[in-house]
Formats: structure tokens, sequence, C-alpha cells
């Protein structure tokens, strides 16, 4: 199933970027495997997945070490202060920074550990009041502050658009995180890239990739539902 899955899910990532005149090479597909059991996540790794996004730092820290040392791990969902030591050596990029303060944490870990860590920033372009990110208005303050940070370096933006029964309602959104990602990238800031648009899930990841999206986050597009054991 999961190859099946897999191959349907590049093929869709092909399709619409050729669609928006661009080379599908330019985008990254991570797969989601929250609640996934290790036994899943390894026929998506024989299928030749490499890029794997949690969104709890105990599962990183629970599967990482019965997979292959080339397996890439994202944390993609909110990540606590206290747990930051915990995974900032066991990532590949951390995608939802979303405070100075969480900043200065990863900032802090990372120097005692002689480490650079990559990180997006979260952006809550929908103005959901359930879920983390900055404001839009809140971002590029942030990134003037954590400019000067030598063990931390910001490489884009992220955003978790909402749950929707069409994809197009959620255009706007991508594009609007597209603009932003234009717009820092035109001042010029030290130490800040926009190379990274991590936006669209499995419902809309077509969609996203059709307004600039660098890295799509799917899961249930490749290994079906969610689990909710604790395998």
């Amino acid at each position: 199933m999961v190859k099946e899955n897999l191959a349907q899910v590049k093929e869709n990532i092909i399709c619409a970027a050729r669609k928006a005149g661009r080379d599908p090479s330019e985008v990254t597909l991570i797969a989601v495997t929250k609640t996934k059991p290790v036994s899943l996540i390894s026929e998506a790794y024989e299928a030749g997945i490499r890029e794997f996004g949690e969104n709890k730092v105990q599962e990183i820290l629970e599967k990482q070490p019965q997979m292959p040392s080339d397996l890439h791990w994202h944390m993609i969902g909110h990540l606590q202060r206290n747990k930051v030591k915990q995974v900032i050596d066991k990532t590949v990029l951390i995608h939802s920074v979303d405070s100075l303060r969480l900043a200065e944490t990863i900032e802090e870990e990372a120097a005692r550990k002689g480490l650079v860590i990559p990180v997006l920033l979260e952006v809550n372009a929908a103005g959901e009041e359930t879920k983390f990110g900055l404001a839009v208005q809140e971002v590029l303050p942030l990134v003037r502050q954590i400019s000067g940070f030598s063990h931390l370096k910001v490489q884009g933006l992220m955003t978790i658009a909402p749950f929707v029964d069409d994809p197009e309602k959620n255009r706007p959104i991508f594009r609007e995180l597209k603009k932003l990602s234009v717009d820092i990238t035109e001042k010029n800031i030290n130490n800040i890239t926009m190379n990274v648009l991590s936006m669209g899930m499995t419902n809309d990841y077509m969609t996203a990739i059709e307004e600039g999206a660098t890295m799509v986050r799917v899961g249930t597009g490749i290994f079906g539902e969610r689990i909710y054991d604790n395998q």
C-alpha cells in the first residue's frame, strides 16, 4: 500500500510542479509518520523516501534508533522549550519556531553542542485561534531579532493551512506565505534565507506546490489514516 501510495503522491507532485512551470526537483516530499509504526516507516524507506516528519519529540527519540542512519528527521510539530535539548541534534530541520523564547532556547542549546541548527518560522497565516504560529505581521520583527544568532539559521517559513473540503480555499494562504518570503528576501537581512517554504499536506499539497511550496508534508496520503495506539 505504502509503495503504491507514494508512487501516486510523487506523480501528483510532478504534475503540480509542471502546471506551475516549476522543476519537480524543487519540491521535497516529507513523509509524516506521526502515530505510525516503524514497520510502515520502513516500507516508505524501502521505496526511497529519506525525509520524514514527526510532530512529537518522543516519537523521534523512539523511532530514530530503529531506522537507518541516512534517514532525515524533520520536527514539524509544536516544540516545547524543555524538549529542545533532546531533539536538536537528531533533526535536519525544525519547522516550527514560533517565538523569540523558543529561538533563544535553540540558540543556547546549539551553542552548547557546537551546532548550527536550520529552522523555519511557523506562520499562522490563516489566523486560526487553535493553532500555533506567528501572525503574519510578527514574522519580520522576529526575523530581525534573531538574525544575529550564530547557532540558529533561518531558512524559510512554514504554515499549517486549515483542513478544508476544497484545496482552492487554501490557495490565498499559500500565496500570502510566498509573498511574505519574497518580502523578507528583499530586505537582505544577514544570516536569513527564504529558500524553504514548507506548506501543503495530504488534502492540499498540489495547490501548495502551484503557489511555491518547496516542501510538502504528506502523511495520510502515504500511510493511510492515523493509528492512535502507541506502537
